[in-house]
């Protein structure tokens, strides 16, 4: 098999480092796809160094966090590098898709659809664990033994499912306002009947909570770190349930440090103010 080429669309220097746009044609999802990686000044220096993989949240691409997020600064201290993917599939052509970017039609949600019209394209768990994150390791001074996950709203859900369905490629974990119970809530549910179908056994195969509830032993003993905002309108309407992944976890007592923010919302205004925080958990992990 050919080596993917890699597009660099645009870079720029930050803070020592670079932040740099790529784009490739994705063998997994079948249409081009892009990221965002930022490599700190110890990777343009010759060093191979530990990443963080940031899945962001609906409406959001993958330039939303690198421009919003404010964490180049701290992850060119720590010798970090920062990457982020497109939530999903672009230019598919499936009926609604441009008009109804909503959860059920359009957004890729971060698992494998199994039902028409999604199944074909919308496949973004094999695209970020088994196409981007080889192609990372293969092209980029990106340690493949060193690799965190983190992520906001669905793409905390997105973070946490990956990470309990992948035990081991992901040596860290945390997530700003996780949809952390997506069978329990309105876009979970409309979103697992749209891509997985009617069974709902099958549904509980990417809920964060059912998966941790699951587990034999912990599966991150260091610890996971959730940022939760109580002025967040979308923990009123039960749509992220914190305190269900939370129950989960002390069931096969995984330290969990979820912290909830008095006065702060669900957008990066919050997640700028608990930044630094996430990237200090796992570059303590990550070494």
């Amino acid at each position: 098999m050919s080596p993917v080429s890699l597009e660099l669309t645009n870079a720029h220097a930050c803070f020592g480092g670079a932040q740099r746009f790529y784009q490739h044609a994705s063998r997994e999802i079948g249409l081009p796809m892009k990221f965002s990686v930022y490599l700190p000044p110890q990777a343009l220096q010759g060093a191979t160094v530990p990443a963080l993989v940031y899945l962001a949240g609906l409406t959001c691409n993958e330039e939303t966090f690198m421009t919003k997020a404010g964490a180049q600064r701290l992850a060119a201290g720590l010798g970090l590098a920062l990457v982020a993917p497109d939530t999903s599939p672009r230019g598919a052509g499936v009926p609604g898709e441009a008009d109804s970017w909503d959860f059920g039609v359009g957004a890729g949600f971060y698992l494998d659809a199994t039902q028409a019209p999604w199944q074909p394209h919308w496949r973004m768990e094999s695209y970020l664990t088994r196409e981007l994150l080889p192609l990372l390791g293969q092209q980029l001074p990106i340690d493949l033994e060193r690799v965190g996950i983190f992520g906001h709203s669905m793409g905390g859900h997105g973070a946490l499912t990956l990470a309990l369905r992948h035990p081991g490629l992901f040596k860290s974990l945390s997530a700003f306002a996780p949809i952390a119970a997506p069978t329990q809530c309105p876009w979970g549910r409309k979103a697992f009947a749209g891509y997985l179908g009617s069974d709902e056994a099958q549904w509980r195969n990417h809920d964060a909570s059912a998966l941790m509830a699951a587990q034999p032993t912990a599966p991150y003993p260091g610890g996971i770190l959730i940022d939760q905002g109580l002025a967040d309108k979308f923990l009123t309407d039960k749509q992220l349930l914190p305190e269900a992944f939370e129950a989960a976890c002390a069931r096969v007592r995984q330290p969990l440090t979820l912290r909830r923010q008095a006065g702060y919302d669900h957008g990066y205004y919050f997640i700028q103010s608990f930044i630094d925080d996430h990237l200090r958990h796992h570059a303590a992990a990550l070494g």
